[in-house]
């Protein structure tokens, strides 16, 4: 009587019977989605935020780099390097010139020595027993992730693309790293049977992190 009639009204609305079907629907599917999640490892797509968690937990990322203090008798090569003449400019080491010894070309060599500022410095940064040794390995600075760049999948095989920096551990690390130089590294990635991981060597794509090290190339 008033627009369309009763039976037209209840054809256009859904029954009981649909609604409870859609409902069901959707609740397989929500459980299937979670099925589908949680049989998936978190290693098993490789995101910048996985690559980067893994490159800088692993061993060859995280150990510190030492810088060789040689004292005694040393070529005018060594003695005239970038890392002594940092050295020597901050008052730490002094030379005096000495006899080479046998092999030791081309002259002048320099017998080089600690000067007290140098003994407070150094020896506070090493071992007590390896204080008097002639070689002295001073831990000057750790490697931090800044970001991952960019990642490129072959199948089961990935190049990552990452930026780092040194962090001076002490004051000597602070003379002789900028922790305002970036570097640029590739290391190659393989997808394993429990997800993806750094390769410890990369025959057909990419490189390990130590050679990823090695090669990397200061950001212009």
């Amino acid at each position: 009587m008033w627009g369309q009639p009763p039976s037209a009204v209840r054809r256009a609305q859904p029954g009981l019977f649909g609604i409870a079907w859609l409902m069901r629907k959707k609740s397989i599917l929500s459980v299937l989605g979670v099925l589908f999640l949680v049989s998936c490892s978190p290693r098993d797509f490789l995101t910048r935020r996985l690559a980067a968690d893994l490159i800088s937990a692993s061993d060859g990322f995280k150990v510190p780099q030492q810088f060789e203090l040689q004292t005694g008798v040393l070529s005018n090569k060594d003695y005239a390097s970038p890392e002594y003449l940092v050295l020597q400019h901050h008052g730490w080491i002094s030379a005096n010139p000495a006899a080479c010894s046998p092999g030791m070309t081309p002259p002048p060599c320099w017998d080089v020595l600690l000067t007290p500022s140098g003994v407070d410095t150094v020896r506070a940064l090493i071992p007590k027993d390896e204080a008097d040794k002639s070689s002295l390995f001073i831990p000057v600075a750790r490697r931090e992730l800044v970001s991952v760049t960019g990642i490129s999948k072959q199948d089961n095989l990935a190049d990552v693309d990452f930026t780092w920096k040194w962090v001076p551990l002490n004051e000597v690390g602070a003379a002789l790293y900028s922790g305002d130089l970036h570097y640029n590294s590739t290391v190659g990635f393989r997808d394993y049977d429990d997800g993806w991981r750094i390769a410890q060597s990369a025959p057909r794509s990419g490189q390990s992190l130590d050679d990823a090290l090695k090669n990397s190339e200061p950001v212009p």
